[in-house]
């Protein structure tokens, strides 16, 4: 039976790194007989530009069809002043929240090959393997009522609304739970409940569905400590659970703790484990089309693929171990080069993953 997968390259380098990612899965494909069939759409910019919007509705009807979407990244200054209900990002905000993606699993892991490119002393973060649960379709980001409005005295005041329903909490509580039943069995909760009611509720709520996990050691940082610890003493960490604006600066804080957040990949789930692929960074507009960009969290993010939403576990650790194997072979981007190595491009890169395959 075959697999339908929505390809959305996106903006920036967003082309170059998903097309790296392509001729990987298109190794897979053939070794591990999966039945994959890709099928390219626009979001963003790119799909501003086609369509002056970006994410238009056709492309959110195949998104809903396919078994999975695999995307690059979106955004850049060339769209910067365009109104802000049409920026390339609210294409991928209405993504998330039109197909119920509320679980982002970002996994920050060192490859020790990698230990002298994290701006950390290698005995902090070597052995690092951190997986970063963040609730991706509540919080402050889609809270309401939000704006900028005009007070009496004629002053402009911006506003947002950060919030959170107790079954929002539980959904991403259970799955947070649930990976690390399948980890360490170590999950810490973060919040500031110290000062927001709305993460007091996802305090009370997290401490309510511990005793369900026996087998899980729950414990509760406020974000500011969080912060401070990812940085100090970050191999405390086995799984974390936060909302969407926490989630959304820890897990880039993580990134850097393996060397280059070009190594990041991340799942965005439904409730069945249909997802949307990405790496975690941006699109990059300012190396854009130089060959220059790291493909590797794109592939790594196409091998989360394989595991969550296709079912393909021996695909997606095939996947993970060439990446290992070429970076023993030495062979660098730019972004986590360091002395004795070998400098290579995007395109090169792509074809050295699939070489190790």
């Amino acid at each position: 039976m075959s697999k339908s997968i929505l390809v959305l390259p996106g903006d920036g380098i967003g082309p170059e790194i998903v097309a790296q990612a392509l001729k990987v899965l298109d190794k897979i494909n053939q070794q591990f007989d999966i039945g994959m069939v890709f099928e390219e759409g626009l979001l963003g910019g790119a799909a501003i530009d086609a369509h002056g919007v970006p994410l238009a509705d056709a492309t959110l009807a195949r998104a809903r069809a396919a078994d999975a979407i695999l995307m690059g990244s979106v955004g850049g200054p060339k769209w910067d002043k365009l109104d802000r209900a049409i920026r390339p990002e609210k294409g991928l905000l209405k993504l998330r929240s039109e197909l119920q993606l509320f679980a982002n699993l970002r996994p920050a892991i060192l490859y020790p090959q990698l230990a002298d490119a994290s701006t950390l002393k290698p005995e902090v973060v070597s052995g690092l393997d951190i997986l970063i649960v963040r609730e991706l379709t509540g919080g402050i980001y889609f809270g309401e009522p939000r704006g900028i409005r005009t007070l009496a005295n004629g002053e402009r005041e911006g506003f947002n609304t950060y919030k959170y329903s107790e079954s929002e909490i539980e959904r991403i509580g259970r799955n947070a739970f649930e990976m690390a039943m399948k980890r360490n069995k170590r999950l810490c909760s973060v919040d500031k409940a110290n000062v927001l009611e709305a993460t007091v509720l996802w305090r009370e709520v997290m401490d309510r569905l511990a005793p369900e996990y026996p087998e899980v050691s729950l414990s509760h940082m406020y974000v500011d400590n969080a912060a401070m610890q990812l940085v100090k003493a970050p191999k405390q960490f086995d799984v974390v659970v936060t909302g969407n604006m926490f989630g959304d600066i820890l897990s880039d804080a993580a990134a850097m703790l393996t060397g280059s957040i070009g190594m990041l990949p991340s799942a965005s789930l439904d409730k069945n484990r249909r997802g949307l692929y990405e790496p975690c960074h941006g699109s990059a507009p300012d190396i854009a089309g130089q060959n220059i960009a790291n493909p590797l969290a794109t592939i790594l993010s196409a091998a989360m693929m394989l595991r969550y939403s296709l079912d393909q576990e021996p695909a997606a650790q095939a996947i993970e171990l060439a990446v290992s194997k070429v970076l023993d072979q030495g062979q660098r981007t730019g972004d986590i080069m360091s002395a004795g190595m070998t400098q290579v491009g995007t395109d090169a890169m792509g074809d050295a993953v699939v070489a190790a395959l």
